[in-house]
């Protein structure tokens, strides 16, 4: 059996899609995890699924499976291409596009200018729908990492994120950091690191540590919960530029109960087909 496949990305936050709406396949972690592969495989930071909704009042139902073959709950650089890839197979001709997710429903705007702004969604910061182990919910948390102690901003944007202040981001050991965060035993589902240099008042730069992929060159749901951080502290104002070494993402969010609006481009790269 021969499955059709669209390679894209977001920034650099690369992806295999497949569309299910018209295919039929049971993909399993091992397969997931070896055409993940950059070297033997395809090579993807996430493989994401379009399926028909189970919500009559959604378009679509969107599975996102990690390179290690692991679902997760939320990636915001695959929205905005699970948005082109819709609109490019004419599975749909809507532009505004309503979305279920394991995290929650996700609304996808389709720009005239080609770029595609992502309803996220409410941030969460009560640390049981984190999830992440602590008393109460606070602006920051002293986080014991090796022989360090971070001071770190806990939040969901329909997946957990960590995210660290720090003073010069590219001398930052993000490969030597960011794995310890992730697996933290105070994280019960692990956690995307995120670690954050403040440029001025609308404008921040990000590296992040994904869950279950390592670092990426972009992680949308890591600015939303970047810029989010970053205002509650009153560091940061909306709007908010996040510069990832992909590229450069918009984030606005108004407040407490207020939807984060994510806008960015989607990009194709290729077509394929993978035999099953």
């Amino acid at each position: 059996m021969l499955l059709r496949f669209t390679k894209m990305h977001g920034l650099g936050n690369d992806f295999m899609v497949i569309d299910l709406v018209t295919q039929h396949a049971q993909l399993t972690a091992k397969q997931i995890s070896q055409w993940s592969n950059r070297h033997t495989g395809i090579g993807f930071d996430q493989l994401l699924l379009v399926e028909p909704p189970n919500n009559p009042d959604m378009d679509f139902r969107y599975r996102i499976f990690n390179a290690d073959g692991g679902e997760v709950e939320q990636c915001g650089n695959g929205a905005r291409c699970f948005a082109r890839f819709v609109l490019d197979k004419r599975l749909t001709a809507k532009s505004t596009i309503h979305v279920e997710t394991s995290g929650g429903p996700i609304v996808l705007e389709v720009r005239k200018d080609g770029q595609i702004t992502v309803d996220m969604g409410a941030p969460r910061f009560s640390p049981a729908e984190i999830p992440f182990q602590a008393d109460s919910e606070a602006l920051s948390y002293p986080l014991v990492v090796g022989e360090q102690q971070l001071q770190v901003s806990a939040l969901s944007m329909g997946n957990p994120h960590c995210v660290t202040l720090v003073d010069n981001l590219d001398q930052y050991p993000v490969a030597e950091i960011g794995p310890l965060v992730e697996r933290h035993a105070r994280f019960p589902r692990a956690v995307n690191a995120g670690f954050m240099q403040l440029v001025d008042r609308h404008h921040a730069r990000l590296r992040v540590y994904e869950r279950g992929v390592g670092e990426t060159l972009a992680c949308g749901t890591g600015a939303c919960a970047a810029a989010v951080a970053g205002i509650r502290l009153g560091h940061l104002e909306s709007p908010v530029s996040i510069d990832l070494p992909g590229g450069t993402l918009q984030i606005e969010w108004a407040g407490p109960g207020q939807s984060v609006m994510m806008t960015g481009p989607a990009t194709r790269v290729y077509e394929g087909q993978i035999r099953l």
